[in-house]
């Protein structure tokens, strides 16, 4: 059987997510993740030369949310999450949260999506930690005020997908992301009484 992109350059990935609360570290997800062909595919563009020509285009700087996460998305062909936060306001809410939300468009199944503008998480470079030569790490903190009290159809709609997202691979003019991890987890309905840390290590080799 023939191996994916991903596959040959044996790229894997793990997730953890903590809850906190009153300033106890409580770990309730631990997990692989699915690297899926959207990271192959970024990476391909840039050993061809083929797409950007920035270093920074390829990295890891953003992730989405969602509220539709299921089993069957949790497949190396997924390419967007399955229902995606879809404002700002669902990220970081009215009060005082420290995450910075952005739209941006996004690129699958060879479309430019733009319409609704795409709304992602910003993972700053402080949060980006070398585990070693071939691991890095991704945290990701939700405080007390952000994604709080997301709804569907006016019922409460539980955090129960993640997706990382490469930021701009084929150098698009405005820039398009990529989804390259995603996992799907245990439904949390995020309230103001407590945070969320997602610890995301992606290894190479």
């Amino acid at each position: 059987m023939q191996q994916s992109f991903t596959d040959k350059l044996e790229i894997n990935g793990h997730l953890t997510i903590h809850k906190i609360a009153n300033g106890v570290e409580e770990l309730i997800f631990d997990d692989k993740n699915v690297i899926v062909s959207g990271f192959g595919w970024g990476l391909a563009y840039m050993y061809s030369r083929n797409g950007s020509t920035s270093i920074t285009d390829y990295q890891i700087d953003r992730f989405q949310l969602g509220v539709s996460g299921n089993s069957s998305v949790q497949v190396s062909a997924t390419n967007s999450l399955s229902g995606a936060l879809s404002s700002i306001a669902e990220y970081t809410g009215a009060g005082d949260s420290n995450l910075y939300s952005f739209s941006a468009n996004q690129y699958k199944n060879g479309t430019v999506i733009t319409t609704p503008t795409p709304i992602y998480g910003k993972i700053p470079f402080s949060k980006v930690t070398k585990i070693d030569d071939t691991s890095v790490r991704y945290t990701i903190f939700l405080d007390e005020d952000t994604a709080n009290s997301i709804a569907r159809d006016g019922n409460d709609a539980p955090l129960n997908e993640i997706g990382l997202f490469l930021t701009n691979p084929r150098d698009a003019t405005p820039e398009a992301s990529v989804l390259g991890a995603y996992k799907y987890f245990s439904n949390i309905v995020k309230t103001s009484d407590f945070g969320l840390v997602f610890r995301w290590t992606i290894t190479f080799g």
